[in-house]
């Protein structure tokens, strides 16, 4: 087939239009993302729990339904309600149980009556990552001690060693009482322990913790324990708290403002 000059120059034209944009095209699927997927990073993460704000909700569980749903995180009311099977990354307690060592005769009923959230206290010395036989369970650098479901044995030694009660077995296959599975976070199987991460899957995207997220009172407070300036150490610094069993040297990473 046989063009004359000026078809030629007209696709010869068009040709380097499309080769002259393939840089660019290519150079805007480069951009960086955007900036809430950037990795939220801190020498040393902490939580920090007010409770008079806490309490404001009578009977607020925003924190516990908001973690326990993207976790995969079985249902007890599902599986009959036998306290054996219960799964927990996040819980309530009673004051006498979450503080044995903070009772006195004088303390104000009030707080004597209200429940405490709890979870995982991600301590400076965890007692359950030194008795782990697999390594299945480590302190990060930035101090989260992470779960690797995949190299838990089922041993339940970190178990015993927590003097928490932060970490839950699964004696039986969890999935069937999952009422909505989400796919896009692995499902443990049954002979497997898990417990609270911090939602380190969440950080790596450049979001806070569930639970910080749900809480509507702004109770939950997470950041650098590290950063002078960071807001969790202002408050710290401004406001009384206390810790759970401090005296066992584990180091709680989760303080209570009272």
């Amino acid at each position: 087939m046989s063009i004359n000059r000026r078809d030629f120059c007209k696709i010869a034209g068009a040709a380097l239009v499309g080769i002259a944009g393939i840089p660019s095209m290519r150079a805007f699927s480069q951009q960086p993302v955007e900036e809430y997927s950037k990795p939220l990073t801190a020498a040393r993460w902490a939580m920090l729990v007010d409770v008079n704000k806490c309490h404001q909700r009578e009977g607020c569980v925003a924190c516990i339904d908001a973690c326990h749903s993207i976790h995969n995180v079985p249902d007890l009311t599902m599986q009959g309600g036998d306290p054996k099977h219960v799964v927990k990354w996040i819980w309530r307690e009673t004051y006498e149980h979450a503080f044995p060592e903070q009772e006195h005769d004088y303390q104000a009923t009030a707080l004597l009556e209200k429940p405490f959230i709890v979870f995982c206290n991600h301590c400076s010395n965890p007692p359950c990552v030194r008795v782990c036989p697999t390594q299945a369970t480590w302190k990060r650098a930035d101090g989260i001690v992470m779960m690797d479901w995949h190299r838990c044995i089922g041993c339940r030694y970190c178990i015993a060693a927590c003097p928490y009660g932060s970490r839950s077995f699964n004696w039986r296959d969890p999935r069937p009482f999952i009422a909505q599975i989400r796919p896009d976070y692995p499902t443990r199987t049954k002979g497997v322990v898990e417990k609270c991460t911090f939602c380190e899957e969440r950080l790596a995207a450049g979001k806070l913790p569930a639970c910080v997220v749900a809480c509507e009172e702004k109770a939950l407070v997470f950041g650098d324990l590290e950063e002078p300036g960071s807001v969790l150490r202002e408050i710290l610094g401004g406001r009384f708290s206390i810790r759970r069993k401090p005296d066992l040297g584990t180091k709680p990473e989760i303080f209570y403002l009272v």
